[in-house]
């Protein structure tokens, strides 16, 4: 593993510790040359995960964009790094148990879903991108859906 201070090659495992449920293993190095301490993840590389775009291409999954596209949703709201991060990842694994190939439409929605439990300001915000809003009643029609609420059937 390369230092990511002083491109070094050699380090030294001071800590391991399983990630993400199992899913991972966090390693804490220390660069035998500089001294200064980093973290790495390793993860079982699994099958491709295909996209299915709306003009017909398909495409590797790449989580990067998930985090890009949230991350533009939550500019300026209260969530971290690691909230985006998880729903990223998330979304991954929800969509990774379902098929080797998803449409952009699933991971879209699938991200909708998961914002919508974090922050209804920022899932508006995607939604206007993810689905092309064209006018203000198509914001107030997401508005509507964050807001509906049944109340609960009551027994006499």
């Amino acid at each position: 593993m390369r230092c990511p201070w002083c491109q070094s090659l050699d380090d030294k495992v001071v800590d391991s510790r399983l990630a993400d449920e199992g899913g991972a293993i966090r390693r804490r190095r220390e660069c035998l040359a500089c001294s200064r301490r980093f973290t790495t993840y390793e993860r079982v590389e699994g099958a491709p995960l295909w996209v299915s775009k709306r003009s017909g291409s398909r495409e590797p999954f790449d989580r990067v964009k998930v985090v890009a596209g949230v991350r533009a949703a939550c500019k300026n709201r209260p969530l971290t790094s690691a909230d985006i991060e998880d729903l990223a990842q998330g979304v991954e694994d929800s969509l990774r148990g379902e098929a080797g190939e998803v449409s952009s439409q699933q991971i879209g929605m699938a991200v909708l879903e998961r914002l919508r439990q974090l922050d209804k300001v920022a899932t508006v915000r995607f939604a206007s991108v993810y689905k092309g809003f064209a006018d203000l009643s198509d914001f107030e029609r997401e508005v509507g859906l964050l807001t509906k609420t049944t109340e609960p059937k009551r027994r006499d």
